[in-house]
């Protein structure tokens, strides 16, 4: 197939990088802080949880 003069590498990357903004736009935005506070948050309320059923050794 012969290329077409114009059409070249451009378009296809282009097209690439507005799908990755796109997807850029659209997603939940966490603060890393607040990913490591809720995890350390329900550590203690299932130790706390589990001291409290009394399935604590």
């Amino acid at each position: 197939m012969a290329k077409k003069k114009g059409e070249g590498p451009g378009l296809m990357s282009s097209a690439g990088l507005m799908r990755y903004f796109e997807s850029e736009e659209t997603s939940i935005k966490l603060d890393p802080k607040m990913v490591v506070g809720a995890g350390i948050a329900s550590g203690v309320a299932i130790m706390a949880l589990n001291i409290t059923f009394g399935l604590w050794p």
